[in-house]
């Protein structure tokens, strides 16, 4: 007869989820990290295997977390032992390619932002999620900000919204524009606070370094009448993360970096000059990728709507892929064929 403690060990070992990391570049590093930080804390998930095309890369990832290596999502599938739930870390144009196939072997998928590189590539994951009731979650990372995430009970019908993501250039990421890129964490942020579907987009973008867009600025109109303005450069000096907006009486600042939220409340007396008052809500310490990962797992474990659901990945792409067509007119009028690189 087993003891209790073995039973309970059973019931842990039988609900363990084998994981699975594709692409080992910067993003698949850090999932792999963050699933191995998992597993040696006692959270009942086995990290099985990586697999990126580029054989040296892959093979430095699997020395170094002690996994199986396989250059091809064909040769996973056909070979590997079986996985439930895996991390989409390929470049963007390959998260179509790669997440069908793993939706279709039943596998439950985080893929990195954006969903996909076009809307009809989106609908098609979606389709293909439901279709095999399989878990699709989306990799908006700044969803899982400790500060984004102090912020949403303190929304207030807010009415502008000013953000700034400014990077350093890297050759990272140069099959997307900076708004695909990284213009589309604040655009997914933005629609969830704002709560209200797009009425205009205006839009100017600049290659200066790459072939694609490298620095854009963005006007949305919402039709509630809120106003988001939106910066994002990665040719810049300095790395900025930053989103501000004014509610009723209220101005809220976010850093993403700090993980920093600040409130100002305006007194509402009707005093010539109001009072301001300063406040700093407590935030909860935590990285959000592992924040990000977790809850992936519980949606995993439970077969609930993951947080940001696909639909939410698919909304964010197809206001990016607008404001890129807003950029690419206002190039035309503007006769920006000088910027070209």
């Amino acid at each position: 007869m087993s003891s209790p403690g073995t039973s309970f060990a059973n019931k842990i070992e039988q609900s363990r989820l084998s994981v699975a990391v594709f692409g080992a570049g910067a993003f698949g590093r850090n999932h792999l990290r963050v699933y191995r930080e998992l597993e040696q804390a006692g959270h009942p998930i086995t990290l099985a295997a990586v697999i990126d095309e580029d054989r040296s890369r892959a093979s430095r990832a699997a020395e170094e977390w002690r996994i199986p290596a396989y250059p091809s999502v064909d040769e996973f599938l056909a070979t590997s032992p079986r996985i439930d739930a895996a991390s989409v870390c390929v470049p963007t144009s390959a998260h179509y390619s790669v997440a069908s196939k793993l939706l279709q072997g039943g596998i439950d998928l985080l893929v990195e932002k954006p969903i996909a590189a076009s809307t009809e590539e989106a609908d098609q994951l979606i389709t293909a999620a439901d279709r095999g009731e399989r878990i699709l979650q989306v990799g908006h990372l700044e969803r899982f900000n400790p500060a984004v995430i102090a912020v949403q009970p303190l929304l207030n019908s807010p009415m502008f919204f000013e953000a700034h993501r400014l990077s350093v250039f890297t050759p990272r990421a140069l099959d997307v524009d900076v708004v695909l890129d990284l213009m589309i964490h604040d655009i997914d942020i933005v629609l969830k606070l704002a709560n209200s579907s797009v009425r205009e987009v205006r839009a100017v973008g600049l290659p200066i370094l790459s072939k694609k867009v490298d620095i854009a600025n963005v006007r949305l109109e919402f039709k509630s009448g809120c106003v988001a303005n939106f910066t994002a450069s990665r040719v810049s000096t300095e790395l900025v993360r930053k989103l501000r907006f004014f509610q009723p009486h209220q101005y809220v600042s976010i850093d993403y970096a700090r993980k920093d939220l600040l409130i100002i409340d305006v007194a509402a007396d009707g005093k010539p000059i109001p009072a301001l008052s300063f406040t700093k809500p407590p935030i909860e310490a935590g990285e959000p990728l592992r924040f990000e990962i977790e809850a992936f797992l519980e949606s995993v474990r439970t077969r609930s709507t993951p947080k940001v659901s696909a639909q939410d990945g698919r909304e964010a792409l197809a206001l990016a892929l607008r404001i890129n067509a807003a950029i690419a007119a206002h190039a035309r009028h503007a006769g920006l064929d000088r910027f070209q690189t």
